[in-house]
């Protein structure tokens, strides 16, 4: 880890450093030019942490695992990594068991991913697949209901009912460009957010936090 020499001694970043070290992680104070030349994000604040790459989740593998009834959240090329992290987010607020990305014309994991989703990048597995409509046939012969949601389309979210505490995929469309054609046409239904203003929808962000808690709504057991 490496501290901006200008904080050293500073009570907000004593406890990092306390934390780091109790973790045996080696801590390095540098010139505050040095970490913001080795920072990938807008505005570092003076902390810096090398962290080894994230691993991946094999499709199948996420498939053969599948324990109890899973819920899953597929991304359909969104493209802006804050949108990215503050979606995984909202997943791992949600239960959702783990988010597919497409490998290509989609964002991945990046410092601002990581910044973004809070540390949730750490907790919600992620899969990445080479076309996500062949995901999506897949995920369908698994048994799993493939859900998209696009603010064009008829059917609410609020009348989703027992599907959502089915086996379920909810896919996110790109920023702009919503579902493409090829995903919309593996989805089992396609659903959107109610919008009584002026606006004809929310940002993909804002969408994922509110479907996703939807979902988890319809899937928390009754208290007896």
């Amino acid at each position: 880890m490496w501290i901006s020499s200008e904080l050293e001694g500073d009570d907000g970043v004593d406890d990092i450093v306390e934390l780091a070290r109790a973790g045996r992680v080696p801590v390095q104070y540098v010139a505050r030019r040095k970490l913001e030349a080795e920072a990938r994000t807008d505005a570092p604040q003076g902390v810096l942490a090398h962290a080894a790459e994230l691993p991946g989740v094999e499709f199948e593998s996420l498939l053969n695992r599948r324990t109890g009834v899973p819920f899953y959240v597929a991304i359909d090329g969104v493209t802006d990594p804050g949108n990215l992290g503050a979606i995984v987010r909202s997943c791992d607020g949600a239960g959702v068991e783990a988010v597919i990305l497409p490998r290509h014309r989609a964002v991945h994991v990046t410092p601002t991913v990581a910044k973004s989703s809070a540390g949730a990048i750490e907790h919600v597995p992620l899969s990445l697949v080479g076309g996500l409509p062949t995901a999506l046939a897949r995920l369908k012969e698994a048994k799993v209901w493939v859900v998209g949601l696009d603010d064009a389309a008829d059917r609410s979210l609020f009348d989703l009912g027992d599907l959502a505490a089915d086996a379920i995929c909810l896919v996110l469309g790109a920023e702009g460009a919503g579902l493409s054609r090829l995903t919309r046409q593996r989805c089992d239904l396609v659903v959107s957010i109610p919008m009584l203003g002026r606006l004809s929808s929310l940002n993909v962000s804002a969408a994922a936090a509110l479907a996703t808690y939807e979902i988890s709504r319809h899937r928390r057991t009754p208290s007896k």
